[in-house]
């Protein structure tokens, strides 16, 4: 009777889930359809989820090969997210293994001042970070995103929990071998920590991707645009155009699903991981 209920109660959360997991796809469904239609039919309602008649390929030309610059736009906000998402892991990780694993004077009570920089937002530090990056002659830069973003406290603080539950036992094995701290660090701590690694990726990429404050403040060079500035100027010449809109806010995700789906499975294998340990 019990395995029964356990049963019921599976088979109820398991079809509750899909269920919200479809009202939640909804909208991108309908971006995706909306993308295919001429603009007369964007609107029309009851919604025809598969358009009578297609109009993609003129959506994508007028995307990808119109007025606005997109392909450029495009390869801007790779190279930024890319970059500042790698550099982002190696300093992250490597300053978690050192305030878990590397005994020094001090050690809390840097890690503890540098978790005080957490209540500090953004905003705060806006115009200090303008005039520095003025004064450094980098305005205008896509090295200006990526200076200010490469380095992240949060990030560092959630690979730091993610090691202290990772055993001094593998480090010491190592150190046996005649393994120094570096060795020890990419040969077992970054294995080791591959689940956060591919979260911290993840979150990091789509946040960068979407930053649109940084790139709004410090850039000006419509050729240094981003995906988030450059949405403004399709809002601007296709105002009226939802279907073009459409086919632009799709392309824009591409990446983020592309990014999500190859490295899910890490993050997955984590947490089934974390349930056989706990």
């Amino acid at each position: 009777m019990l395995t029964i209920r356990k049963n019921l109660t599976k088979i109820i959360m398991t079809t509750l889930m899909g269920a919200l997991s479809i009202l939640f796809l909804i909208p991108f469904i309908w971006m995706i359809s909306s993308a295919l239609k001429y603009e007369r039919d964007v609107m029309r309602f009851p919604i025809q989820w598969i358009p009578e008649s297609f109009n993609g390929l003129n959506n994508f030309k007028a995307v990808w090969m119109g007025n606005v610059p997109f392909l450029q736009i495009y390869f801007n906000s790779v190279k930024i997210a890319v970059i500042v998402t790698l550099i982002t892991l190696i300093i992250s990780t490597m300053a978690a293994y050192s305030f878990t694993k590397l005994k020094f004077k001090g050690r809390n009570i840097v890690f503890i001042l540098l978790l005080s920089f957490m209540i500090i937002p953004d905003q705060a530090t806006l115009i200090p970070r303008f005039m520095l990056i003025r004064w450094m002659g980098l305005y205008d830069t896509h090295f200006a995103l990526i200076f200010m973003s490469m380095f992240s406290i949060y990030f560092t603080f959630l690979l730091r929990q993610f090691m202290m539950g990772i055993s001094d036992e593998y480090l010491e094995a190592a150190r046996m071998d005649g393994a120094g701290h570096l060795r020890t660090f990419f040969s077992i701590m970054v294995p080791l920590c591959r689940p956060v690694i591919a979260t911290v990726a993840i979150i990091k990429f789509i946040w960068s991707w979407n930053d649109y404050q940084n790139p709004l403040i410090f850039l000006q060079s419509k050729e240094l645009y981003t995906i988030p500035l450059g949405m403004t100027l399709f809002r601007d010449d296709y105002t009226t155009n939802d279907a073009i809109m459409m086919m632009a806010s799709l392309s824009a995700i591409i990446p983020l699903l592309i990014v999500f789906v190859v490295l899910q499975k890490q993050v997955i294998n984590g947490i089934a991981l974390g349930g056989v340990k706990g």
